[in-house]
């Protein structure tokens, strides 16, 4: 009996470029590729989407074995489609840290940081409760299947060997940056109605009353207000996230 393995090469040249856009969207996407997950992890679950979408579009990779540099060309091509894909899903999530930074500048928080543990780095400690708050919802949710689907769904968006267009790939940076500025301002929207209101008096209650030191008694009080004002607010304030993230991956998943 014999086995034709001459199709094996073109097939494991077809996986590499797969894995090479699968694997660096993983790298980027919110909850898959966080810093707190290790390394080997990542890998795993590259490699096991990997062996699923690929069957679904080894029609879409036109393999030329004879030379090496095309390969290579369509290789960058795939990573660069990763880094793209993966970023614009990855900036769903600086929303969440503008609202914390700004939420924290109304209460007086602002000089209190930790280390995120999504991102290895300091960051205002509400703005990185509210990061893992969100990557939590995502999975509790179930709204992570959407980012596989996206996964799946970048083929129709993105064929292999297709020049993107950079000025798509600008707007649609361009688009991403501002929607989560955008939605980040919206989400403390509360809080910068309630700074301006308590400043206001405490510049008011200071005029009036100029021995009181108003410093002393504004902190402490704008911080637990503050605090009950977060507490009622934060379920409104996850489930617009939540929205925002959905919508966001719908645009990636044209047949939704």
């Amino acid at each position: 009996m014999r086995i034709d393995v001459s199709l094996l090469p073109a097939l494991a040249a077809a996986f590499i470029l797969a894995f090479a856009r699968i694997g660096t969207m993983v790298m980027l996407l919110p909850g898959l590729g966080e810093a707190n997950i290790p390394a080997r992890v990542k890998l795993s679950i590259a490699l096991a989407l990997t062996i699923i979408i690929l069957p679904l579009h080894r029609a879409d990779y036109n393999v030329d074995m004879g030379s090496i540099v095309p390969l290579l060309v369509l290789m960058v091509h795939e990573i660069v489609i990763g880094v793209v894909l993966g970023a614009t899903a990855r900036v769903t999530l600086s929303a969440l840290q503008v609202a914390g930074s700004v939420i924290a500048q109304q209460l007086g928080l602002g000089f209190v940081s930790s280390v995120d543990p999504t991102q290895g780095q300091q960051g205002v400690l509400i703005g990185n409760f509210l990061t893992i708050l969100g990557i939590s919802l995502l999975f509790a949710t179930d709204t992570h299947h959407l980012v596989i689907s996206a996964l799946n769904d970048s083929y129709n968006i993105f064929k292999p060997g297709e020049v993107m267009s950079t000025g798509d790939v600008a707007q649609l940076a361009t688009n991403a940056f501002a929607a989560a500025f955008k939605i980040g301002i919206q989400l403390s929207a509360p809080f910068l109605v309630f700074g301006l209101v308590f400043n206001i008096g405490l510049g008011v209650l200071a005029r009036l009353m100029p021995q009181m030191q108003v410093y002393f008694v504004g902190v402490p009080l704008s911080i637990l207000v503050g605090f009950l004002i977060f507490a009622a607010v934060l379920a409104t304030i996850m489930s617009t996230y939540l929205e925002y993230f959905i919508g966001v991956m719908h645009q990636m998943i044209p047949r939704i």
